[in-house]
């Protein structure tokens, strides 16, 4: 009797101090960097702050740097590693790596992207490093060394093709992601997934079999996101405005399922989609559009995986390119490219809904980097 009541003593306090530990990570300050467009006011990218009850607070430049319009961290978060969105270069943009600094970040060296005005950078724990380069549709890899430096291009996918509508004339990479052993590079310009296998030993982008998925014509897809569960993927598409679920199948391909649209009914001027992200629970998922100036929020089926529309929140600014959710996914924040502002929301984790906390003045913004 007295050993339950010490065992009961002992899962309590461990409950208790795991709810404790839970209450203090959702209550912190975070940081978070801001890729910017740097035609004009901005010169590089920014650092913010994201205040426990979701206000926000700018620290200030980071660094200064040409078009940093989308960011990645390393796996153990010491470097950040940047795009140089130009085609200037040698006829190519650029790949960076910085040392984080303190508020500060230290250009450790830059790497040509393999392609002009690259829009995108992942990284995986490996130190692999995956650029996708939109005007000129093909992907890089590098890999970071230990140090942070960058390597030079190990390998470059040329994409081909063209799609239905005027901005599809030629292959626009515009994304391109690690899931698991393979590689999903998302091109607008063909309404493709490229699927490839990553062989790290000859450190190259081994095309798979069957090596597309395509989407509908006119999709335009973007980018995507991957569910909690490790089975579900949705890629938003830009130019048709919506979001379709895609899964591999036990036989390793990939199947596109059905879509839905990211706008409420009715709306009919004009509009594109940008980015695109899911709830750390798997619970909801949202997406921004732009022209409408929303973020679409949907409630994910459990069982398949299905999506219900249940509102459109407005962005609050013009032009919600990237937007990020905060660790924990307690609140949401977005990037409004053509007010230059950002925009901080308070997230409903029963309903998915958002809730206006706080808007702070950006130049140009397109990309949230939690770090």
């Amino acid at each position: 009797m007295k050993l339950i009541v010490i065992l009961t003593f002992v899962i309590l306090t461990m409950h208790c101090q795991a709810q404790k530990e839970n209450k203090q990570k959702t209550n912190e300050n975070y940081s978070f960097y801001v890729g910017t467009y740097t035609k004009g006011d901005s010169e590089g990218i920014y650092k913010y702050a994201l205040n426990k009850d979701g206000t926000l607070r700018k620290i200030g430049l980071a660094v200064k740097s040409k078009n940093p319009s989308f960011l990645a961290l390393s796996h153990d978060k010491k470097y950040l590693v940047a795009v140089g969105e130009i085609d200037s270069h040698r006829g190519f943009g650029l790949v960076l790596s910085y040392l984080i600094d303190g508020d500060s970040l230290q250009l450790i060296n830059k790497r040509s992207s393999g392609g002009a005005n690259p829009c995108f950078i992942s990284t995986n724990k490996q130190g692999f490093v995956l650029t996708a380069n939109y005007s000129s549709g093909n992907v890089s890899l590098h890999r970071l060394n230990n140090s942070g430096e960058l390597s030079n291009i190990l390998d470059l996918q040329q994409h081909t093709g063209k799609g239905k509508t005027e901005r599809q004339k030629s292959p626009h990479a515009h994304s391109s992601w690690f899931y698991n052993d393979d590689v999903i590079s998302v091109d607008l310009g063909t309404d493709e997934l490229w699927i490839s296998k990553l062989n790290t030993t000859e450190q190259k982008l081994i095309p798979s079999k069957p090596n597309k998925l395509s989407m509908q014509p006119g999709d335009g897809p973007r980018h995507l996101t991957f569910h909690p569960n490790n089975k579900w993927i949705y890629v938003v598409n830009e130019l048709s405005c919506t979001v379709t679920l895609v899964q591999k199948n036990k036989d390793g391909k990939y199947v596109k399922y059905k879509s839905i649209s990211t706008l409420p009914k009715g709306y009919t001027d004009p509009n594109t989609c940008a980015d695109i992200h899911i709830s750390p629970d798997g619970k909801f998922l949202y997406a921004s559009n732009r022209g409408h100036n929303s973020i679409a929020i949907f409630k994910v089926d459990n069982k398949n995986g299905s999506l219900e529309l249940i509102k459109n929140e407005s962005s609050l600014g013009d032009g919600p390119r990237n937007f990020s959710l905060s660790p924990y996914g307690d609140f949401l924040i977005v990037a409004n490219q053509k007010t230059n502002n950002i925009i901080s929301f308070k997230r409903d984790k029963a309903t998915g809904l958002l809730e206006f906390v706080d808007q702070i003045d950006a130049p140009s913004p397109v990309c949230i980097l939690f770090r």
